[in-house]
């Protein structure tokens, strides 16, 4: 564990980098959810997609599904655009996607372009088997072999998101049957994919054989026309909760689920099983930041597994010993991802006999969004005051533990580091709940090139990244204690991914993956 002391006066200069919040954190890919036969299914839809906002904030969309008695015919109705769902969606543009089933998305993109709306989801088709819409969340590794097929076969691709290839999947099935066709077309990818996928007569859910996203199942009783029954899906239990559904159980890694008017009779889902060729591979970077903390997800509480994070992180590398008589460290984190493993590394730090405090050291304002107006070259330090305050009387002459989930860039926690000298701390001690990411991701996380992230900029030398940062010590949760600590808490019988803590990835990423 580097040690080393820092001459606090350094600190109290003003920092030399502009900075970027939304370029300094990773970024989930998107969030989807669904409903069947349930009394204004868009209304469930919209509150489904709020509670999922945190996993995409560029842009959202929701399809409905309505059943026109003029034409005998269902209808489907799309509403999709730029920023957050309470932007992209009015009271009437709710009121105007009537129907009893709906799908919906939330997006942050890295495959495809970000402002461009032919990329956003849900798509929408009707092809020769009917109406078909699909949410993805994911990345697919195999993209690029399959956009190469089909432009040699001449089909015109709508847009350069990835997850346009499942419709042409679809619809150029020789199978005969839909659901056949869509078994197919899940078949034929590879990498991270959970689907929902809307048909005129019922509401599909796939979890790819690895099991990167998570996706679940609710139950909405008597919500449906007639005081019957409906269903919905979503990637986190947060989405639920919101809607006031009830958890049923997550979908199954390789598991396709059929939601239609028999489940609505008899409370039971048709259920395939997609072949598996590399195992299963969980991302651990959902428990580590990804999700909610008040999800259930892969089968247990986000939160949950967070703490046994903290108590590991705390076990590797303990709260520092003083002298009799000074004053306590004390163990703050940094808002708000970091704060259920404060909590655990502060209990565990206790138990095994290094006293410490835990307060809350920064303020953090949640009105201040992603971008900023640039100030002056000598009031460059508002950037980050805008978005945190230290608390000085938690901070003044304190050894301070500070607490993080995770290091991208490595500027956010370099300024925060300054805020907590020039707030009077003595030392400062950085411990990460997760080890350093050293490569990027290809199953549906925006993270930064190899080169750009914080640990390679050092080539995983410790202390150098240490004293960059301006710490006192600097420590991250080890790979092995990463994953004991997170099976142990969550109790899966299956294996995370963990590539980008190490840069073997369970599923092949074909060449010329970086341009999707």
């Amino acid at each position: 564990l580097p040690h080393h002391r820092s001459a606090p006066c350094e600190h109290n200069m003003p920092w030399e980098e502009d900075i970027d919040f939304s370029e300094d954190k990773y970024n989930e890919k998107c969030g989807i959810f669904g409903c069947w036969n349930v009394e204004k299914a868009a209304h469930t839809t919209y509150y489904g997609l709020v509670g999922l906002q945190h996993r995409g904030q560029e842009g959202a969309g929701m399809v409905t599904s309505h059943f026109k008695d003029k034409t005998q015919a269902n209808e489907f109705r799309l509403h999709r655009g730029h920023g957050l769902v309470t932007d992209v969606f009015t009271s009437e543009d709710v009121q105007n996607l009537d129907g009893y089933h709906a799908i919906g998305h939330t997006r942050y993109s890295t495959a495809g372009g970000k402002t461009q709306i032919e990329g956003f989801q849900p798509f929408c088709v009707k092809y020769r088997m009917g109406n078909l819409a699909l949410a993805h969340n994911g990345n697919l590794s195999n993209a690029g072999e399959l956009r190469n097929f089909f432009e040699n076969q001449g089909v015109l691709m709508q847009s350069t998101v990835d997850s346009e290839l499942f419709l042409h999947l679809i619809s150029h099935s020789k199978r005969s049957s839909q659901l056949d066709q869509i078994f197919d077309a899940m078949t034929q990818t590879e990498g991270a994919f959970s689907c929902i996928i809307l048909t005129d007569t019922c509401l599909v859910a796939v979890r790819d054989p690895n099991g990167f996203r998570p996706l679940c199942i609710g139950k909405l009783a008597k919500r449906g026309p007639g005081g019957t029954d409906g269903y919905c899906l979503a990637s986190e239990t947060c989405a639920l909760d919101l809607c006031k559904a009830e958890y049923v159980r997550d979908i199954e890694p390789g598991e396709m689920i059929v939601i239609d008017m028999n489940t609505v009779k008899t409370g039971t889902f048709s259920s395939l099983r997609l072949p598996a060729k590399f195992g299963t591979s969980q991302c651990i970077f959902e428990y580590v930041y990804f999700a909610r903390p008040d999800s259930r997800i892969f089968g247990e509480f986000v939160t949950k597994v967070r703490r046994e994070l903290g108590r590991q992180l705390a076990r590797e590398h303990p709260v520092p010993e003083v002298p009799a008589g000074d004053p306590l460290p004390v163990v703050i984190p940094i808002p708000e991802s970091a704060a259920h493993a404060t909590l655990g590394f502060h209990e565990e730090s206790v138990r095994m006999g290094r006293p410490c405090t835990m307060d809350l050291g920064f303020f953090r304002n949640p009105y201040v969004g992603r971008s900023f107006i640039s100030p002056s070259q000598e009031l460059r330090d508002l950037k980050v005051l805008c978005k945190f305050n230290p608390i000085e009387h938690v901070l003044k002459g304190k050894i301070v533990v500070v607490v993080d989930d995770s290091i991208v860039r490595g500027t956010t926690a370099r300024q925060l580091v300054g805020l907590i000298y020039a707030a009077g701390a003595k030392e400062v001690h950085l411990r990460i709940s997760s080890p350093p990411v050293t490569d990027p991701c290809f199953y549906g996380m925006d993270f930064p090139s190899k080169e750009e992230l914080f640990a390679n900029q050092y080539a995983g030398n410790v202390e150098a990244m240490a004293k960059w940062l301006r710490v006192t010590s600097l420590g991250y949760l080890a790979p092995e204690g990463l994953v004991e600590a997170a099976t142990r808490s969550s109790g899966t019988k299956h294996c995370f991914c963990r590539a980008c803590f190490t840069g073997v990835y369970p599923v092949p990423v074909a060449k010329g993956k970086d341009e999707w």
